[in-house]
């Protein structure tokens, strides 16, 4: 089923809307705070992820209590800008875990990425020994995120 053919109804926004919130609410739950018995709460579900509406359901971790203290953002020109370059970039960083998001971007550079590493030791080891050595990579421009004051994950879903 095409995501393209789903209509997404006042209880299908209000379910996204509280599945983004809390994953791990039950279907109990869910049920009852969209005014819906359970089966078809259940049914819905299941539709939006048979869509591809609904991708995954994640655990939200606390990065400095897991021993990741610094994040960046990092701002990636290429050598050349054409498919091979491109694949290729894309290919090596995949097999980076420490990259945690990567976004092709239009303006000054080709992609921005999002690192998170140990400490400053760590992400400049990361840096010269792995980022850099990329083949493809011509520039790179680190943003060292200083503070977060909003990180929501939460879609706003047009009506």
């Amino acid at each position: 089923m095409s995501n393209l053919n789903v209509k997404l109804d006042k209880i299908d926004r209000k379910i996204l809307d509280i599945l983004q919130a809390n994953a791990k609410i039950t279907n109990a739950q869910l049920s009852k705070d969209i005014g819906l018995s359970p089966a078809p709460t259940l049914e819905r579900v299941k539709k939006l992820e048979n869509a591809g509406i609904i991708k995954s359901y994640h655990a939200k971790l606390d990065t400095e209590k897991i021993g990741l203290g610094v994040s960046t953002f990092v701002l990636v020109t290429l050598i050349g800008h054409n498919k091979t370059n491109i694949d290729a970039f894309i290919k090596e960083i995949e097999n980076i875990n420490e990259i945690i998001e990567c976004h092709h971007i239009t303006g000054t550079g080709d992609f921005i990425l999002k690192i998170i590493a140990k400490d400053i030791s760590a992400y400049q080891k990361l840096m010269l020994e792995r980022v850099s050595e990329i083949k493809e990579v011509d520039s790179m421009q680190s943003m060292v995120i200083l503070s977060t004051f909003k990180d929501s994950k939460v879609m706003p879903i047009p009506m």
